[in-house]
């Protein structure tokens, strides 16, 4: 299939962006890309392409946008029940205290995830991953952690894989049973990281090979916060799951600066998330590092905050930044990777092209997927949006909508 006739192509070709760099889009104006199979095997004009592929289908973008398609690279889309009545708590002036203390809070999600059968658990999330890929995310990680309890866990897994395998929207996986403490450890929470790091990581490691036998391990992942899992046990877990093979991400920095973002970045993690409260010291970590940093800008906005990731000191920094949407059922039910690039725009001052690229290549990379998604390469997969407006910087400009006319994933063409 030959796409043609796109006003502007953005191939965000030459891998991830970092520092100062972060915004080359690398846009091909009048723009056609050549797919075979799943994969791309030629980029140029439209004009060089149409001459050189006269024979092929083709599918014209009519003067629109055609972009890499989006990679949310933290998410907790698979969940039971939802949170409205907290919502309502919160807005009537409720702490967070309170709201734990009337049964809310991740808690409450974890009671009614543990009581969900693998057949409900399919059945609640697949509308959240449709959402998600009519909005324009052709890759997302998915994190498990609403179990706290290794059955649960495990049940949350053999869900995304099913849900995995019925695409079109590709998963990457991650196990967070270090989530939060459960009610039953409350009074040990070292007993339960114990748990976690001498029976659940290896008992994951045991039984991944047997349910996903062509999928790389999960990550591992560590919600490192007050109120959640120390600096120590969070380096226990991390070094555990390291050691045993494990691929590592870290929850760092969303309330209090605890260290977690370079203990990511001494770790090797992929990324260090949230990253509210960094400090300047773990900041210059990260940009020493090849952990990417993944802001959450939907979280803050969700919960009425005015403090958002220092997306500036970063990329001053030489850091890699990322973007993702968090979605969850707490703070940030919010399926839209389009409206995370608005909030980036406007509240960590973030060029649209900035954005982009921290939606796309950069958030390939803190998956681990950058050689495979996140660009238009030849030889890349073929997953490939085209927008419905003629300028990229519509996307940052606009929000509440959806901007995207065609998903094509490995190919295929999804009209929306």
């Amino acid at each position: 299939m030959l796409i043609h006739s796109a006003s502007q192509l953005l191939t965000l070709a030459g891998g991830p962006q970092r520092g100062a760099a972060l915004g080359a889009l690398n846009i091909i104006e009048d723009g056609a890309l050549l797919i075979n199979g799943e994969k791309i095997i030629a980029i140029g004009t439209s004009a060089e392409l149409r001459a050189a592929y006269p024979n092929e289908p083709a599918l014209d973008a009519g003067g629109c946008v055609v972009m890499p398609g989006f990679v949310d690279p933290h998410t907790h889309a698979i969940w039971a029940g939802d949170r409205a009545a907290e919502f309502e708590m919160r807005l009537q002036g409720k702490s967070y205290l309170e709201i734990m203390a009337a049964g809310g809070g991740i808690l409450s999600t974890v009671r009614a995830t543990r009581t969900s059968s693998l057949e409900k658990l399919i059945t609640q999330t697949r509308p959240r991953l449709q959402a998600m890929f009519a909005c324009g995310t052709t890759t997302a990680e998915v994190k498990t952690g609403y179990g706290l309890r290794m059955a649960t866990e495990l049940r949350m897994l053999q869900a995304l894989l099913a849900l995995n395998a019925e695409g079109p929207l590709e998963l990457a996986f991650t196990f967070l049973g270090a989530h939060a403490i459960p009610p039953e450890y409350n009074d040990n929470p070292d007993e339960y990281t114990d748990l976690l790091c001498e029976t659940m990581l290896p008992t994951l490691k045991e039984w991944w090979p047997s349910q996903a036998p062509d999928l790389p391990l999960p990550f591992v992942d560590v919600f490192c916060e007050t109120g959640a899992f120390t600096l120590q046990q969070s380096r226990k877990i991390l070094e555990k799951a390291r050691a045993l093979g494990f691929p590592l991400k870290i929850h760092a920095d969303e309330f209090d600066n605890l260290g977690g973002a370079s203990l990511a970045a001494e770790l090797g993690a992929h990324s260090a998330d949230h990253l509210v409260a960094t400090s300047p010291q773990d900041i210059a970590a990260l940009a020493a590092s090849d952990t990417v940093a993944v802001a959450l800008p939907c979280t803050p906005f969700g919960l009425a905050e005015t403090h958002y990731t220092p997306a500036r000191q970063i990329l001053d920094a030489g850091g890699l930044l990322a973007i993702a949407t968090d979605l969850n059922p707490g703070t940030a039910w919010c399926e839209n990777m389009q409206f995370a690039i608005a909030l980036a725009c406007r509240y960590m001052k973030l060029t649209p092209a900035q954005a982009i690229a921290a939606a796309t290549i950069n958030s390939a990379a803190a998956v681990g997927r950058a050689a495979q998604v996140g660009s238009l390469e030849v030889g890349k997969q073929a997953d490939v949006l085209i927008l419905s407006v003629s300028d990229y910087r519509h996307l940052g400009y606009r929000f509440g909508g959806n901007l995207v006319r065609t998903v094509i994933k490995k190919g295929r063409p999804y009209p929306v």
